[in-house]
């Protein structure tokens, strides 16, 4: 499971070095997409596959459906961490989330996010500031 938060920077190739505790989980392998709210996400290649195969569910009739899965899979990169431990962020996938040095990458249960620090700071205070709002909308829903 992926916890925390943590600042880093992407170099001039577009690598960005995870925390020692994600890279753990990984097992080498990863797969990168685009995310929503212009973050990525991150995941080990099970995680995607389990995370895709949701989508595929639904099968290709519904226009929706075909939406949502072509927004996630097209671009999608999956690689092997570096010997560093780095992990290689595509340019259409850098430019997606507006990630130029300063990133902040969290932990988000079965997925990394990685985010523009500037964005994540705007959008986690703009969360905080909703969250008992949005808590009790959930709560009524009967959801939490």
């Amino acid at each position: 499971m992926f916890l925390g938060e943590y600042q880093h920077t992407l170099d001039a190739k577009g690598r960005l070095s995870l925390p020692a505790k994600f890279r753990n989980q990984m097992s080498g392998s990863y797969v990168v997409v685009k995310g929503l709210e212009k973050c990525l996400y991150v995941f080990s290649p099970d995680e995607f596959e389990a995370f895709l195969g949701q989508l595929m569910e639904r099968g290709d009739f519904g226009k929706e459906f075909r939406q949502v899965r072509r927004f996630f899979t097209a671009g999608a990169k999956e690689d092997e961490l570096d010997s560093a431990g780095r992990i290689s962020v595509p340019a259409n996938l850098r430019d997606y989330a507006r990630l130029e040095r300063d990133v902040t990458v969290i932990g988000n249960g079965d997925r990394i996010e990685i985010w523009d620090a500037a964005a994540w700071a705007a959008y986690n205070g703009e969360t905080e500031g909703r969250i008992e709002e949005v808590t009790s909308e959930l709560a009524e829903l009967g959801i939490l």
